[in-house]
């Protein structure tokens, strides 16, 4: 039976939310529709995770093309935006790639008012630490390019260290001692759920259909163009198709004949058994290869190295959950004791610059959004954003214009391998 359409502001008001709170979670009103897909879309994007969303919004919101298709195999959210650990930093050190992520932690910081959602977005800063004189040389420098690019970071003492993670061992007892480390305080994490969900129900306001469980299955070619994508719901005839699929960039785009310089790892993370409130920061280590913050649960999220063979799974190998938890509690010790209460994995497109591709393909209609990396979910407006401009007028916007295909062919690389201060 389909429901009555509900104005958006009656929908979602604070009366309308207080009513529906106590009617014993009955009968909510659905957040976007679930169409039948048409027959044909003037623009159909293949993803429903973050990227996908973002585009759709913002090529209905700010160039008025609403006849879009956002499909996706499963649900919405359920691929690697729902599958990571929810940092978001603009901590980089080339000019070409840090406007573009320092863009999307603004567009991060006023997104909870623009989609009238509130996605949780905590600025807690992201302190990453050295142990050795070459760490900190290196820090000092990444510091200095950040700063040069309107960054703000700036480098730490070991005293300092000790006073904002008074739960780091920095005994001289460690196995490997602290000697400093910088801060990025504009960094922090999100609520990746609340992300997917926001875009999803803003674009679905401006018209924009969102079709799950919709698995592409081909493309039907005509004179060098994709006439129509094959889905297990059916032929959508389209003008344009853009790929925002992560690790599954390279068999979808494959379909087409088009061959993308990406290899897909896994990456995992865990998290603990909820705590009382022990971490206000997102603590990194390169040396450790181990990054660890607090969710609002209590619980500690943990991410590490990306598993060392090619793969599509979800799972990943036991030697990566070890070497992580080690690195993790030669950092800080009194969580030896914490039971992990979950772990998942996520499927990583991964470039050979560690840089994303935001370009068209060899085939004419054909765009892509991937190479992410174990990055994504920081990107996600800049990145929807910029692939929205590229739909639109055809040309890269001025934040992704050395995100292209061809510098790998050209030698243009942008090797931001260990930007994060801990390199995948």
């Amino acid at each position: 039976m389909t429901r009555p359409k509900v104005p958006f502001s009656q929908r979602f008001s604070a009366a309308a939310l207080l009513r529906h709170g106590l009617s014993g979670q009955h009968n909510w009103p659905v957040m976007w529709r679930s169409p039948e897909p048409r027959k044909a879309y003037q623009a159909v994007i293949i993803g429903g995770g973050g990227h996908g969303l973002a585009t759709a919004y913002y090529l209905a919101r700010d160039w008025g093309i609403r006849d879009i298709a956002v499909i996706e195999k499963g649900w919405i959210g359920g691929g690697n935006t729902g599958r990571n650990t929810t940092v978001i930093r603009s901590n980089y050190y080339y000019p070409a790639s840090t406007p573009f992520y320092q863009r999307s932690v603004e567009l991060y910081e006023g997104l909870s008012d623009e989609l009238n959602y509130n996605i949780m977005f905590s600025q807690r800063g992201i302190i990453t630490l050295a142990f050795n004189p070459h760490e900190l040389n290196l820090m000092a420098r990444s510091v200095n390019a950040m700063q040069l690019n309107g960054i703000d970071a700036s480098l730490l003492t070991r005293d300092e260290i000790a006073r904002l993670v008074p739960i780091c061992d920095m005994s001289d007892q460690a196995r490997f001692r602290c000697i400093g480390g910088f801060i990025h305080p504009s960094g922090g994490t999100a609520r990746h759920d609340a992300v997917a969900w926001g875009y999803a129900r803003a674009a679905d306001a401006l018209g924009v259909d969102i079709i799950q469980q919709c698995e592409v299955l081909g493309f039907r070619m005509a004179g060098g163009k994709i006439a129509s994508v094959e889905t297990s719901r059916g032929s959508i005839a389209t003008e344009q198709v853009a790929v925002a699929v992560a690790g599954n960039s390279s068999v979808v785009a494959g379909m087409a004949g088009v061959r993308l310089p990406i290899q897909t790892q896994t990456l995992q993370a865990f998290v603990s058994e909820p705590l009382k409130p022990v971490l206000d920061t997102v603590l990194m280590s390169g040396l450790h290869h181990t990054y660890v913050s607090q969710s609002d649960k209590g619980e500690m999220v943990i991410g590490g190295d990306s598993d060392a063979y090619i793969s599509y799974g979800q799972r990943g190998s036991f030697s990566t959950i070890e070497n992580t938890v080690t690195g993790l509690l030669e950092m800080i010790p009194l969580l030896s004791r914490v039971r992990l209460l979950r772990q998942w994995g996520g499927a990583c497109d991964l470039t050979p610059d560690r840089t994303p591709i935001i370009d068209r393909t060899t085939v004419e209609n054909m765009l892509v959004s991937t190479g992410w990396g174990t990055g994504g979910f920081k990107a996600i407006p800049s990145g929807g954003k910029s692939l929205a401009h590229l739909i639109a007028t055809g040309e890269a916007d001025r934040f992704s214009q050395a995100f292209t295909l061809d510098r790998f062919r050209q030698g243009k690389l942008i090797d931001e391998g260990a930007a994060s201060g801990v390199a995948h």
